[in-house]
């Protein structure tokens, strides 16, 4: 292999395809990233049995060939190189990288020992890559971080027609987004992608206008879900294999009918969550009292500390009669991760009664309708009396 190509572009490439390498590999090739020089593009992918990334950029290619050598490595030192042109060249024992005055010789490792990548299943359809990024990023804090319990660590996807639904739950807390794609063939589908790589696949998809999906039937178990869009330096496909087991139904957990709804600005009560919370002891509850035109926030840590903060408020009693909800008990840290994957400048909650689940809905004026798209809910957490 001989190519040619720009230090930026190989920089870019090498650090987006080495981010997926995994840290402590089960066998050593896995941390190999190869590298192909075919036609006038230069492939670079990563394989980790679950997931893989491959990206193609633009190489003055002399002579045809593959590569597999230290991928973090690599990427230490294209990023460490001199703004010059860089000249990569292989045998079967070395590959030698030239940069200006600045050569560096990498041991080979075995290409042909590594495994082959699965290939992207049919697109399924597009959609803007800054929106498929929001969406997730709404989504995945409620996800599960307990690989004991696989299937709670998953993003469910479903498509119904033009409508592409997102949805997680770690058993307290859920979160529905729905947005509008443009769907390349008839139907339905769903997948449950886990949720740490669709984050950095949605966060690694931006740089593009949109992003193309791939679902694969998964009727023999081994489903995969494919992602690509085009970035500065090249197109890039990400594919990884769906999580088995059956997502539980959460979604009518989603339809409250409130008896007490709470409107306040969203910016002011992050504020607040976030300087009352410093107090709150651990495993205990932040809690929320309503009056009839603000709330109050209340932490404490025993006697040592104790913190309390209010926070103007529209509050309607949807029984009449005086307020059926008074009190109300949160996780601080679900609050603080609803509240702050909202983008809108004010935040509806929906009360039904102490216990219950409470949900958190987008409003873009303090007396307008609030957004459906978007859906977070909390389980309360049981004050002592």
């Amino acid at each position: 292999m001989k190519i040619r190509l720009e230090r930026d572009v190989l920089a870019d490439a090498v650090q987006w395809a080495a981010r997926s390498l995994p840290n402590r590999p089960s066998v050593p090739i896995l941390a190999g990233l190869r590298m192909e020089a075919r036609g006038d593009q230069l492939i670079l992918s990563g394989f980790d049995y679950e997931t893989s990334a491959r990206i193609a950029v633009a190489a003055d290619v002399a002579d045809e060939g593959v590569a597999l050598v230290s991928g973090r490595l690599l990427a230490d030192i294209a990023r460490s190189l001199p703004n010059k042109p860089v000249d990569l060249s292989s045998d079967e024992i070395k590959m030698e990288l030239v940069c200006g005055s600045a050569r560096f010789t990498l041991q080979m490792l075995p290409v042909n020992e590594y495994p082959e990548l699965p290939e992207m299943p049919e697109a399924s359809g597009t959609i803007a890559s800054a929106e498929f990024a929001q969406a997730v990023s709404q989504v995945v804090v409620a996800a599960g971080r307990d690989e004991l319990l696989p299937v709670f660590t998953g993003v469910r996807l479903e498509i119904e027609g033009d409508t592409l639904s997102l949805l997680a739950t770690d058993r307290y807390r859920m979160a529905l987004k729905e947005i509008t794609w443009n769907p390349g063939k008839a139907g339905e589908g769903a997948a449950l992608v886990p949720a740490k790589v669709l984050s950095e696949t949605a966060r690694s998809m931006t740089s593009g206008e949109q992003v193309t999906l791939s679902l694969s039937s998964g009727e023999t178990g081994d489903g995969l879900i494919g992602f690509a869009g085009d970035g500065a330096s090249g197109t890039r496909q990400i594919t990884t294999r769906l999580l088995d087991g059956e997502f539980p139904k959460v979604r009518h957990l989603m339809s409250v009918q409130p008896t007490v709804t709470v409107r306040v600005n969203t910016h002011e009560v992050i504020d607040a969550v976030r300087r009352v919370a410093l107090v709150a002891e651990r495993n205990t509850s932040l809690r929320m009292m309503i009056a009839e035109n603000d709330i109050t926030l209340e932490a404490a840590t025993g006697d040592q500390a104790q913190a309390v903060e209010r926070v103007e408020a529209v509050v309607e009693d949807h029984q009449g009669g005086g307020l059926a909800m008074t009190a109300a008990g949160f996780n601080p840290h679900y609050l603080s991760d609803a509240l702050n994957a909202l983008d809108t400048p004010y935040v509806n909650f929906s009360f039904t009664a102490p216990g219950k689940p409470c949900l958190l809905t987008p409003l873009a004026e303090i007396d307008g309708e609030p957004s459906t798209d978007y859906r977070h809910v909390i389980m309360l957490m049981r004050l002592p009396s």
